[in-house]
């Protein structure tokens, strides 16, 4: 019983991190016909009633956050959700959603880094190669290849995008750190996205959401649902599930795969190819994080 009760685990857990790899392609897609806060808004919209669902099961209702929570809350939805969302959807305009998963992976670096900075948490010699390896590993994937090129080429639009996509999550990582001392991590999780929601809307209704709306495909909103339910709500209770039964430093381990899954994925459904820089940098990537965060 207990075998079938972890391998029911794992397989939700696998399941996870191919729902969040395949956020790069449905983002690609949406990125394409709609505008990026129109998208974000609709995607944290519908994640943010299924995380209210996940409260009210798991919790039995929504936790009340305290006055002095609020501001810090409203700061990991600001970072977390709204400039989140912004770089990712506005980066995916112009960088393939493999290319754009590898740059995004080495955000445990930049955690573990800054963590040992602000926190004087220990970074030894194997953690220090681990970050630089990873590091090395994205200007590989940016300058296909060539990481000199950035130097006198500098780095695309796009790429800066999602290099912000990793600065945003960073902040929003290194926060939710401290917020979630005294808030549950499912209900600071939900009230961060009603909060970045909130803050979507106006920027929302700026580029056009009606018009967005009306014109927005069906391939469109099946992306938008894909997103906000399937890949938020649901791929997050089952990774919540996991930790439960298997601790957070197994469940972790696991992420290392979302990149890997969104090339393939990339690959199989829009067709856009895996070119050797990408290999070998996206390697050097999974390889400096695993490193980076190893036990």
């Amino acid at each position: 019983m207990q075998q079938r009760s972890l391998a029911y685990t794992y397989t939700l857990l696998v399941i996870s991190m191919m729902l969040w790899g395949g956020t790069w392609v449905a983002g690609r897609i949406l990125a394409q016909s709609i505008h990026p806060m129109t998208a974000a808004f609709l995607r944290f919209t519908l994640a943010s009633i299924g995380l209210a669902a996940m409260c009210w099961k798991v919790e039995g209702g929504m936790p009340r956050l305290a006055k002095k929570q609020i501001l810090p809350v409203a700061f990991i939805g600001a970072t977390g959700v709204f400039a989140y969302s912004y770089f990712f959807f506005t980066g995916l305009q112009t960088t393939s959603a493999g290319r754009a998963a590898l740059i995004v992976a080495c955000i445990p670096v930049c955690v573990a880094a800054l963590s040992a900075v602000l926190y004087k948490e220990k970074f030894g010699p194997l953690r220090i190669a681990g970050a630089l390896l990873s590091l090395i590993g994205v200007s590989v994937v940016i300058a296909d290849g060539s990481p000199l090129a950035l130097l006198s080429e500098g780095v695309s639009r796009g790429d800066f995008m999602i290099l912000g996509c990793v600065a945003s999550w960073t902040a929003y990582t290194l926060g939710g750190r401290s917020v979630m001392k005294s808030v549950p991590p499912l209900a600071c999780v939900t009230w961060s996205s009603i909060f970045g929601t909130l803050m979507l809307l106006p920027a929302a209704l700026a580029e056009g959401l009606a018009a967005d709306m009306m014109r927005a495909r069906m391939l469109d909103w099946g992306c938008i649902v894909y997103l906000g339910f399937l890949a938020t709500s649901l791929a997050y209770l089952w990774y919540y599930q996991a930790i439960a039964v298997i601790g957070a430093a197994r469940s972790s381990i696991f992420i290392n795969t979302v990149p890997v899954f969104a090339v393939i994925m990339s690959f199989l459904l829009l067709g856009e190819p895996i070119h050797l820089s990408l290999a070998v940098g996206g390697l050097m990537v999974i390889t400096g994080v695993y490193l980076t965060n190893r036990p």
